[in-house]
């Protein structure tokens, strides 16, 4: 490599963690997720933020202390717009996140930097202790993907999940 692509990839990189970092802020963890607005639905790897009047399958989903999640392998179909009710049985603050297990991995070695980071997305769910949250999730790729609680420790722990989507 050329020590000006290096330069660049380093500044790149730079650029884009503090942005992250700086855009987290010091506050709590537990930020609400944001409303359903069709016109702001952005597609990922492994689906979009569903509309909860579409919603086809409720799955309950329990998170304890024992950094596991109850029941720990789901199934969907595929376009399936499902509503996770996640409830935290334990008396730590807990979270689910659906993601690829790379965002997922990525996203917990940023959560150990920035553990006070704030953050909301239609993905995730935030839940204190005894609490429950929601997350309405249209699945719109076929493949394995995953939810982890990404609180600092809770995804080293094994604080993991899967779904699978046919």
């Amino acid at each position: 490599m050329n020590t000006t692509f290096r330069f660049c990839a380093a500044a790149a990189a730079l650029a884009l963690t503090s942005t992250l970092a700086s855009a987290h802020g010091d506050e709590s963890h537990a930020a609400a997720a944001p409303p359903y607005d069709a016109s702001k639905v952005e597609a990922t790897a492994f689906g979009q933020q569903g509309d909860p009047k579409k919603v086809t399958k409720t799955i309950a989903l329990d998170m304890s202390d024992a950094m596991r999640f109850t029941p720990a392998r789901v199934s969907v179909r595929r376009g399936e717009t499902v509503r996770f009710v996640v409830r935290n049985r334990g008396k730590l603050l807990h979270e689910m996140v659906l993601g690829t297990p790379l965002a997922l991995q990525e996203h917990a070695a940023l959560m150990k930097k920035f553990p006070e980071m704030e953050h909301a997305d239609a993905n995730m769910a935030h839940v204190r202790p005894g609490a429950q949250g929601a997350i309405v999730w249209q699945f719109t790729q076929a493949g394995e993907f995953e939810f982890a609680c990404l609180q600092p420790g809770h995804f080293e722990a094994g604080m993991i999940g899967k779904v699978s989507v046919k």
